[in-house]
C-alpha cells in the first residue's frame, strides 16, 4: 500500500514538474515575442508654425546693359582724334571722334561756288523770260490792231516759249545744286562722330591715325544705369514664373548683396532643342555695380502668403505616392503619420494646405518610422529650442 502512494506521490510530482517547465517555456516564448518587436526609434522634432512663406525659383543668367550700340563713320576718311577712352563717359551728341575732313569742306565749297553759279544762270534766265513776256503781248496788241504781222506773232510767241523752258531749266538747276550743297554738308557732317544716347565708353577699336572704311568701329556706348539679366525657365517652370513678378540678383564680384529686379519679359515659346524659354529681368542700377558680361544668379518670387501654416521641408516624407508628415502629439511618444496637402515650398520651410497639424512634426529619423511607432524624443535641444522664435499650434 505504502509502496502504491509513494508511486502516486512521485507522479504528482513529476506532474507538477511537467506543469512548471511548460509554464516557463511559454513565459520565454512570449517575452521572446516582445522582445522580436521594432524598438523606439530615437528622433529630431520641430514646431508647426504660422507665418509668411515664398516660393522662389534660382536660375542663372549674364548681364547684359540696357542698351548698347556703336559709333562707326559713314564716310570714308583718317581719323584725326578721339577724345574718350573706355569707361569714360559721354553725353548725348558729345563729339567722340573726328575725320580729315579737308577733302569734304572742299567739296562743300564746291557746291557752293555751284549753287551761286546756277542762282545767277536763274536770275538770267527770268530777265530774259520777263522780256519774251512784254514782246509777246506788245506784238499781241499790234496784230489786234492789224500793225504787226502774223509771222511777227509767231516768232514773240516761240521766243516766249523758249525763255519760259529756259527760265524752267534754270530754276530745277539751282534746286539740283541746292540739293548738291546740302549732300556735300552732309558728309562733311559725317566727319564728326557724336554719341546719339548717353553712356560709358566699353571698347575702344582703333587709334588716332587709322584710316577708317564706312562702318568701322572706333567705340562702343553702354548704357547701364539700369541693365538686363538674360536667362531661361525649363518647361517645368514656365507656368509659376509671369511678367511683372519680383526677383533678386547675385553676382560674384559683390557677394552677400542682393540687387533687386523684375520679370520684365518672357518669350512666347520654348526652344525646341533645349526645351527652354528665353526671359530677361529688368534691374536698376544706380550704384553701376552690375556690369554687362557678368554671371548672375537669380531668384524669382512666384508666390507668397502671409499667415501660412508651415512645417520644416525636412519634415515632409513621400510614403506610397502620398505627401505627409509625422507627428508627435503632446504627452506622447507614439509617430503618427498625417497625410497633407502640400502649398508653396521652399527649401527650408513648406506649407500645408491641410489638414490643420496638431503636436510637432519629426523632422529625422522618419525613414525608420510606421505608424504608431514608438519614438525616443529629445530632452533638451532640438525642436524645443525653436519655442522662442516660433508660434507653436
Amino acid at each position: 500500500m505504502k509502496k502504491k502512494i509513494t508511486i502516486g506521490i512521485i507522479i504528482l510530482f513529476g506532474l507538477i514538474l511537467i506543469w512548471r517547465i511548460g509554464v516557463l517555456i511559454f513565459s520565454s516564448g512570449a517575452d521572446d515575442s516582445k522582445r522580436s518587436g521594432r524598438p523606439p526609434v530615437a528622433v529630431e522634432i520641430d514646431s508647426i508654425q504660422f507665418g509668411q512663406i515664398t516660393e522662389i525659383r534660382n536660375l542663372t543668367g549674364t548681364v547684359f546693359p540696357e542698351y548698347r550700340y556703336v559709333i562707326a563713320p559713314k564716310v570714308t576718311g583718317r581719323i584725326t582724334a578721339i577724345y574718350k577712352r573706355i569707361g569714360d563717359w559721354v553725353n548725348s551728341g558729345e563729339l567722340v571722334a573726328k575725320i580729315d575732313d579737308a577733302e569734304y569742306q572742299q567739296n562743300v565749297i564746291e557746291a557752293e561756288a555751284n549753287l551761286k553759279i546756277a542762282e545767277a544762270s536763274l536770275t538770267e534766265a527770268r530777265i530774259q523770260f520777263e522780256l519774251a513776256s512784254q514782246e509777246k503781248e506788245r506784238v499781241v496788241l499790234l496784230q489786234e490792231k492789224g500793225i504787226a504781222s502774223p509771222s511777227e506773232l509767231d516768232a514773240a510767241i516761240s521766243n516766249y516759249s523758249a525763255q519760259e523752258s529756259r527760265y524752267q531749266l534754270a530754276l530745277a538747276q539751282v534746286d539740283q545744286r541746292k540739293a548738291a550743297l546740302k549732300s556735300a554738308s552732309i558728309r562733311l557732317g559725317y566727319t564728326r562722330l557724336t554719341a546719339s544716347q548717353a553712356g560709358f565708353i566699353g571698347e575702344r577699336f582703333v587709334d588716332e591715325g587709322a584710316l577708317l572704311a564706312p562702318n568701322a568701329a572706333v567705340v562702343s556706348v553702354l548704357g547701364i544705369d539700369s541693365v538686363i539679366v538674360r536667362t531661361t525657365i525649363i518647361e517645368r517652370d514656365y507656368g509659376y514664373i509671369k511678367k511683372g513678378q519680383k526677383a533678386w540678383v547675385m553676382v560674384d564680384a559683390f557677394a552677400g548683396h542682393r540687387f533687386p529686379g523684375t520679370v520684365s519679359r518672357i518669350a512666347p515659346m520654348l526652344q525646341q532643342d533645349a526645351r527652354v524659354a528665353q526671359m530677361e529681368l529688368t534691374v536698376v542700377n544706380d550704384s553701376l555695380f552690375l556690369k554687362p558680361g557678368m554671371f548672375a544668379r537669380v531668384e524669382v518670387k512666384t508666390a507668397e502668403k502671409d499667415n501660412a501654416q508651415q512645417v520644416p521641408s525636412r519634415a515632409v516624407v513621400n510614403r506610397e505616392g502620398h505627401s505627409g508628415v509625422y507627428i508627435v502629439k503632446e504627452g506622447e511618444n507614439i509617430a503618427h503619420f498625417i497625410t497633407v496637402t502640400v502649398g508653396i515650398s521652399g527649401p527650408e520651410f513648406t506649407e500645408i494646405i491641410t489638414p490643420e497639424l496638431e503636436g510637432r512634426v519629426i523632422t529625422l529619423g522618419q525613414h525608420l518610422l510606421d505608424e504608431g511607432s514608438p519614438v525616443i524624443l529629445p530632452q533638451s535641444g532640438g525642436g524645443a529650442q525653436h519655442e522662442d522664435k516660433e508660434s507653436v499650434r
